[in-house]
């Protein structure tokens, strides 16, 4: 009977440690601080999404804002969140990135700005002090938005993370790169009234505002994992559609740091914009890529279909 025992132990043990070193690792940065923008990513973490496609997930956020897919075209990381435009300046400049999944899929970016600062119409930004979020992004972008609505004259200033700070110091006038869906949300918290520029609606393509990356070489070693990461947040993303409320619990039980009150007023105002179901639109991507070419966002041109993976 002992002998039985010992034999059943030993089997059960065989297979415990075969299931824990079957799963698959891999490292995702974020964007930016954990928000509510990444909810389907916890709650496919917290619900068990990733582990059912064999998947350890790591998730860490940025020093820096533009670290993330940096570190993903070189292999630092496996996978990074990152925008659009980003990628297009990134793959223009030469680095190694492959577009594998989407998180938002309109833009959510704005010029944000004081409602009481004066500022009306973009031409009143001249002469103004502007600030930026991500380096080598939101400046090229501010740049290509002034350009398009004529306005010459203005300093840009790298804020980062302390976009309301900066603002409410009188450091800038305005801030480009903050979102719609977020950053008014926290101003409104502070008895501010934000008033901003949606970019698509003065002269910027419609574009994805957050999306997956990783660099080519992890794509070839590692594709049936990204696959399985990209199926989970599809599947994560469903379910918060199908229950909400209940993918906001996931979310806050995950991120028990965030404030609550925030992140629901933001959930509820980002819910329309979360990617649907299926890849990104590589004729869409191309127009983007055009533009950029157009307004000097890049250098050299970008083929959209070379920068996109098909699934």
């Amino acid at each position: 009977m002992k002998k039985q025992l010992s034999a059943i132990l030993v089997v059960c043990a065989f297979f415990f440690c075969a299931g824990s070193v079957s799963a698959e690792k891999l490292t995702l940065m974020l964007d930016w601080f954990p928000n509510i923008d990444h909810l389907p990513i916890y709650v496919a973490q917290e619900r068990g999404l990733f582990k059912e496609k064999g998947l350890e997930v790591e998730i860490i956020s940025p020093s820096e804002t533009a670290d993330g897919l940096k570190l993903a075209a070189s292999g630092n990381v496996d996978m990074a969140v990152s925008y659009e435009p980003q990628t297009i300046i990134a793959a223009s400049a030469g680095l190694d990135v492959r577009v594998v999944g989407r998180l938002v899929e309109h833009p959510l970016t704005t010029l944000l700005f004081l409602k009481n600062s004066g500022i009306a119409t973009p031409k009143d930004l001249e002469g103004k002090k502007i600030g930026y979020t991500v380096p080598g992004l939101m400046d090229v972008m501010l740049k290509a938005f002034m350009t398009i609505n004529g306005v010459q004259n203005y300093e840009a200033i790298n804020v980062g993370f302390t976009i309301v700070p900066s603002l409410v110091a009188g450091k800038v006038d305005a801030v480009m790169g903050p979102f719609k869906t977020y950053e008014t949300v926290t101003m409104a918290h502070e008895n501010l009234e934000a008033g901003y520029f949606e970019l698509e609606k003065w002269g910027i393509p419609d574009y994805e505002e957050l999306i997956f990356v990783c660099g080519t070489k992890t794509l070839v070693t590692k594709q049936e994992s990204i696959k399985g990461f990209v199926q989970a947040i599809e599947a994560a993303t469903a379910f918060m559609r199908e229950q909400p409320e209940e993918a906001l619990k996931t979310y806050l039980k995950a991120v028990p740091e965030a404030d609550s009150r925030t992140e629901t007023e933001a959930f509820h105002l980002t819910l329309p914009f979360y990617a649907a179901p299926g890849g990104s639109d590589v004729a869409a991507w191309q127009r983007f890529a055009d533009f950029s070419l157009e307004h000097e966002l890049i250098e050299k041109p970008v083929k959209a279909v070379d920068l996109i993976h098909i699934w």
